[in-house]
């Protein structure tokens, strides 16, 4: 089971732009569906950045302009849903991960904003979400710029791969289906590295193996979770590929991954890159078996999450 607190609070990151108000808004539509606390934070850094094109301009302080981003966030949550939600607002000083995996230690999830960004900034910017959920220890929640309410905020994706690293994801994506009343689809992707149990037909032999470990991993999820209706997507695409596929019909997309100094999920960070609608980022926390079972050379760096299953 995961370790990270059902019952606490949303928490959203704020920086004061008018693009941020709609990840504000995604936070407080959860925190209503769960009937949750949402806690808006505003990093902020304690020296002011000097331009030196304008010597005489004297630039507002930095923890002024937090807590301006601040009023303005809890000023649109209270127009667009009253007091029927419990807020509060934190300002902290220090840096961007440091303040929000501090603000997330007891959160139910942390929500941030996917920057408009391409190339190699995009791929930064996710390893650094992977970087925040990973000491977070909580799902991180990050959604796109350009997200808006729609009917298929209902639907849920989730990669699974066999491994325990699916475990949380599975719990987080069954609860949030749950909460949403509506579908969870269960994507399980790629075909196995090693040959096939036949000659004849290996596609067959891979989907028997495939359904055989999709029932075994969902059977105490479906037990727990009774109202979830559950669709199996079964596809030889690559992983990241599939998941992004389904991010085009769904309203959250489910991923799993590791934790470390510098984690390392090639799957989880492509197709985070490219999705189209927000992604949850999972962070496995193995026991204490299972870390002796990893090789010490691989204790901080392990493979990609979605593998398939033998």
């Amino acid at each position: 089971m995961s370790a990270w607190n059902r019952t606490g609070p949303v928490v959203v990151e704020v920086d004061g732009s008018a693009e941020n108000l709609r990840v504000v808004d995604y936070a407080a539509a959860e925190a209503l569906r769960s009937g949750a606390e949402l806690v808006l934070v505003a990093p902020y850094s304690a020296h002011a950045a000097f331009d030196p094109m304008t010597p005489g301009y004297a630039p507002k302080p930095p923890a002024e302009l937090a807590d301006a981003a601040l009023r303005a966030a809890v000023a649109h949550v209270r127009h667009r849903n009253g007091y029927g939600i419990e807020l509060a607002a934190v300002a902290g000083e220090g840096p961007r991960g440091r303040v929000l995996a501090r603000a997330a230690r007891k959160a139910r999830m942390l929500v941030v904003a996917r920057p408009r960004s391409r190339g190699p900034q995009r791929l930064m910017h996710t390893q650094a979400h992977l970087t925040l959920a990973s000491r977070a220890g909580c799902p991180v929640v990050v959604v796109p710029l350009s997200w808006k309410p729609s009917l298929l905020d209902r639907k849920v994706a989730v990669g699974v791969d066999g491994t325990s690293l699916s475990v949380e994801a599975l719990e987080f994506a069954f609860a949030a289906a749950t909460v949403r009343e509506g579908g969870l689809i269960v994507v399980h992707a790629g075909l196995p590295a090693e040959r096939p149990f036949t000659e004849e037909d290996p596609e067959c032999s891979w989907i028997s193996r495939a359904e055989y470990m999709l029932s075994e991993t969902l059977d105490p999820w479906t037990s727990r979770f009774p109202t979830v209706k559950v669709t199996r997507y079964l596809t030889n695409r690559p992983p990241a590929a599939a998941l992004v596929h389904e991010s085009c019909d769904v309203g959250l997309v489910v991923v799993g991954a590791h934790t470390g100094p510098l984690p390392i999920d090639p799957v989880a960070r492509r197709s985070l890159a490219a999705m189209t609608c927000p992604v949850a980022i999972v962070p496995h926390h193995p026991d204490s078996a299972e870390q002796a079972r990893r090789p010490a050379s691989r204790r901080t760096a392990v493979a990609a999450p979605l593998r398939p299953a033998p």
